[in-house]
Parts: C-alpha cells; sequence; structure tokens
C-alpha cells in the first residue's frame, strides 16, 4: 500500500503526435467508438513511411521567432509539448513553481548532416577498410558548429529559456531507454521526497532520412514499395518512425492537492531494463517488469503496448501479454502512431493518464487483432520495447 504524501500523480499531459495536439484532442481521439485510423505521410521518400507531424502554429508555445529559429523540429516539438503540458498543468504563469520545477529529457541525437551520411555510405561500398575511411571523414568532413547546433541537452535549455523551468536539470540519451530511464528517475525522486514537482518527457520529428538509415541498416526498417500511393491502406511490416512530443508534469499528491491541481492519474510504479533477447530471455525479464510493478493479471484492464514494430520482437512481447493479461484489452502504440523512440515511453504513458481518466471505454488502436473494452479502464499498463534494446513498464491507474 502507498502511502499517500509520496503518491506520484499527473497533474500535467503536453502531447503532440500526427493525429492530432493537445490533451483534449487525444482524449476525444481515445474514447471514439471507431477504430483510430493513422496518418502516414510517404512524400519525404516513396518507399517508407512515417508519422508526420500536424500543422503547429509554433508561436502559441515559442512566442519569439528567435528561440524558433535557432531550434530543429524536434527541440521545436519538445518545447511546445512541455508548453502543452504547463499549461495543462495550470503552471504555465506561476513563476515559483517553474523556478523550483525539475526537469527531465529523453533525447536523441538531434537531425544529422544528410549529404556528409550519404557520402560515407557512398564511398564505404568502394573500400575495404571502411573504419579508416570513416576516420578520415569525420576528421575533414563535418562541420564543428555541427556538434552545437546537435547536442541533447539544447531541448533542456530550450524550454528552460522558453518557459522558465529552472530547477534542476537532467537529460538522457539512448533511445527508447532514455524515455524510460526519465520518467524511473522523476517517480523516484518525488517518491523518495527529493522533488515535490517535475516535467518529463521527450520528442521526435520522425521524416528523417538518417533515421531510415538506422533501421534499414538494422534490418528492420518498413518498405512500403508497392504501396506507396496509400501508405496508410497497409499494415506496417517493420518500424514505422512517429512524430510525437510528450511531456507531463509529476508532482507528489501533497504538492498536486496543496494547489488544488486536477489529478488525472497515479503513476505507481515504472520500470526498465535490457539485455538479451534470445530464446525465452526477453519474456523471463518482461516477467520480472511486471513482478516489479506489481502488475498480476486480475489489476490490469488496459495495455497499452509500446513494442517499436520490429515484427519478430513485436509478436514475442503481444504474445507474452496476451498470456499474462489475458482479460486485458491490448492496443498497439506503433499501428496508430508510430514509433517514437526516445519519445514512445513518454507517449505511452500520457496515453495511459489520458485513458484512466477519461471515463470511457478506449478505441481500438487497430481494426484487426484489437477487441472492444467493455467499460472505462481504471487501470493501464504501459509497455515500450526498443527496435534493438531496452524494454520498459509503468503501471497507472485512476486518480483517487
Amino acid at each position: 500500500m502507498s502511502n499517500a504524501a509520496t503518491d506520484v500523480v499527473i497533474t500535467g499531459i503536453g502531447i503532440v503526435t500526427s493525429l492530432g495536439i493537445g490533451r483534449e484532442a487525444h482524449e476525444k481521439l481515445l474514447t471514439g467508438t471507431a477504430p483510430i485510423k493513422p496518418v502516414v505521410d510517404n512524400s519525404w521518400e516513396p518507399h517508407y513511411a512515417a508519422h508526420p507531424l500536424p500543422e503547429i502554429d509554433w508561436s502559441e508555445q515559442i512566442p519569439r521567432r528567435g528561440d524558433q529559429r535557432q531550434m530543429e523540429n524536434w527541440q521545436r516539438l519538445g518545447v511546445f509539448a512541455a508548453g502543452l503540458a504547463l499549461d495543462d498543468a495550470g503552471l504555465k504563469d506561476n513563476e515559483e513553481a517553474c523556478a523550483t520545477m525539475d526537469l527531465i529529457v529523453a533525447a536523441g541525437g538531434g537531425e544529422r548532416d544528410i549529404s556528409v551520411d550519404t557520402l560515407i555510405v557512398e564511398e564505404s561500398r568502394k573500400v575495404n577498410d571502411r573504419e579508416v575511411m570513416l576516420n578520415e571523414k569525420l576528421m575533414t568532413e563535418l562541420r564543428p558548429t555541427l556538434f552545437l547546433a546537435q547536442l541533447s541537452n539544447l531541448l533542456a535549455g530550450n524550454i528552460s529559456i522558453v518557459h522558465k523551468v529552472t530547477g534542476s536539470s537532467r537529460t538522457l540519451m539512448g533511445e527508447e531507454g532514455a524515455g524510460i530511464s526519465a520518467f524511473e528517475t522523476a517517480r523516484a525522486r518525488i517518491a523518495a521526497g527529493q522533488s515535490t514537482h517535475c516535467l518529463v518527457g521527450g520528442a521526435l520529428s520522425a521524416a528523417r532520412a538518417d533515421l531510415l538509415l538506422m533501421t534499414e541498416s538494422s534490418g528492420v526498417a518498413d518498405d512500403r514499395q508497392g504501396n506507396a500511393e496509400d501508405p496508410s491502406s497497409v499494415a506496417p511490416n517493420g518500424v514505422v518512425f512517429g512524430s510525437a512530443g510528450a511531456f507531463l508534469v509529476l508532482e507528489s499528491r501533497d504538492h498536486a492537492e496543496a494547489r488544488g491541481a486536477t489529478i488525472y492519474a497515479t503513476l505507481d510504479e515504472v520500470e526498465g531494463d535490457r539485455g538479451s533477447r534470445e530464446e525465452g530471455k526477453l519474456e523471463e525479464r518482461l516477467s520480472r517488469l511486471a513482478d516489479r510493478v506489481a502488475a498480476d493479471a486480475g489489476s490490469v484492464e488496459l495495455v497499452i503496448s509500446g513494442a517499436a514494430g520490429e515484427p519478430v520482437m513485436a509478436a514475442r512481447e503481444e504474445n507474452w501479454l496476451k498470456e499474462r493479461f489475458s482479460a486485458a484489452r491490448l492496443r498497439r502504440q506503433a499501428i496508430a502512431f508510430g514509433h517514437g523512440v526516445e519519445a514512445q515511453f513518454p507517449l505511452a504513458i500520457a496515453l495511459g493518464a489520458i485513458a484512466v481518466s477519461a471515463g470511457a471505454p478506449i478505441a481500438r488502436f487497430s481494426a484487426e487483432g484489437e477487441k472492444e473494452m467493455p467499460a472505462a479502464p481504471k487501470t493501464a499498463l504501459v509497455t515500450a520495447l526498443g527496435f534493438q534494446r531496452g524494454e520498459g513498464m509503468a503501471r497507472l491507474s485512476k486518480a483517487g
């Protein structure tokens, strides 16, 4: 039994996906009666799809044009989603609260110099000693200023500058694991009394050739060749990246109640792990994570799977979920929203919080392989499964 004084609750949800902007838009989407229809675009690369950014007026959360110009899209998206979360929590104009608010960001390495990447790929086809060639190109082709623009902690810096969130700041890298660790850290700090309120999340802008290069070289890309005219008409057969910005305000229950905040959900537990995915080992690790978040079969009504979409691993996780949580309704996040890498777990937690607070059954994320919900869920388990490594789970419950 948790102590109410150290309960960790969600009081602000800032969310942007290809399907809309803001908590209210996504609550309407999640409580609809029809299966969610994904928005998929391949105009940037005919044979490869991505879930694109929606139309965004950046000035709604980033008023100064100068601030907007010096950010890349993934940074703008993160700053925008962070502002939405602060607005939703009623803290945007509370200078004292923002000045003492901790900030934890899951960030990638930024967008890359595509011309240099292309040059290296082309040159690697012509030489045998690729390591020597790679070192030469890195020393001669990359601009020193590129690294200044790509620093991962610039997202946290821009959030601090634009939204005046100036408490402690942490930036975590490591693909899906960064998003898992960000929430694991934030929840642990608040539960331990080391923090009272925290802004935590991540962002990804998906239609990028460097991401495609990463999945192609790993053999897990979704190739839409032959379906280029309507990429949303076919089920994905690999990882399809999804643009997403997801930031949440976490607070101790005492802190939230003292200021009269609306509490959307309790973040009961968060756990992460990584390791071998050889036969049986992934399933053993998932079972350990479920045990650690105290997710027994009878206590979970909704499961939001954050599996990346790599077919073999996604199928293994789904089979395990159906065996462990046979009575719960499964929703596959990557089908409807794409895979958000660092933002995948933050997005899953945001969707889970909306789901348990909405007071209505949650729509199917796919017309195939998912069952209707008989009633509004009061508990949710969300997962993350990186396309190469990293697993995480969180249990959420309706605010009591």
